[in-house]
């Protein structure tokens, strides 16, 4: 783990522009990327799944539960669909965006808080690992979402 460490450390040394968004001034590819994650976010909590959908790509694949990939759309959209029954509510605690040409990855910790259809209130974390492509339009559309990165920094200690 040590060693772990300080590789990201040299990294960070040497890369400075791998800081978090909040930290230094994002680019236009950047905040478009961030946008995206954004307008799926809110399209999510509004119970928007036409939205949500439109946000990935027609064979992306998304991780609802950790090391469980799901990259049928029809199993996606029911998936969000059922888990728009509990009214999540995301919150970010800061953003990483890094853009190599048409590729990008979006990295973040958040929280959500839910409330199921009887009344019981639910919370989770977690980090949220996205990777994303542009599209021939200028977008971007998620390829690879999972929201359970952090599991493997939990089953490492």
């Amino acid at each position: 783990m040590k060693h772990a460490f300080a590789w990201l450390m040299a990294l960070a040394l040497v890369f400075p522009q791998l800081a978090t968004a909040e930290e230094t001034d994002m680019t236009q590819d950047q905040t478009d990327v961030l946008n995206a994650i954004q307008t799926m976010t809110s399209n999510f909590q509004d119970k928007d799944i036409a939205g949500v959908m439109a946000s990935y790509e027609s064979k992306a694949t998304v991780l609802f539960q950790p090391g469980e990939p799901v990259s049928e759309a029809a199993q996606l959209e029911q998936m969000f669909t059922g888990m728009s029954a509990i009214n999540p509510v995301f919150e970010y605690s800061g953003h990483e965006v890094i853009v190599n040409g048409d590729i990008a990855i979006h990295i973040a910790p958040w929280t959500m808080t839910a409330k199921t259809p009887d009344g019981q209130e639910l919370g989770q974390s977690g980090l949220s690992i996205a990777v994303l492509r542009r599209q021939d339009d200028g977008s971007w559309k998620m390829v690879i979402d999972n929201p359970h990165g952090s599991r493997l920094l939990a089953e490492a200690e």
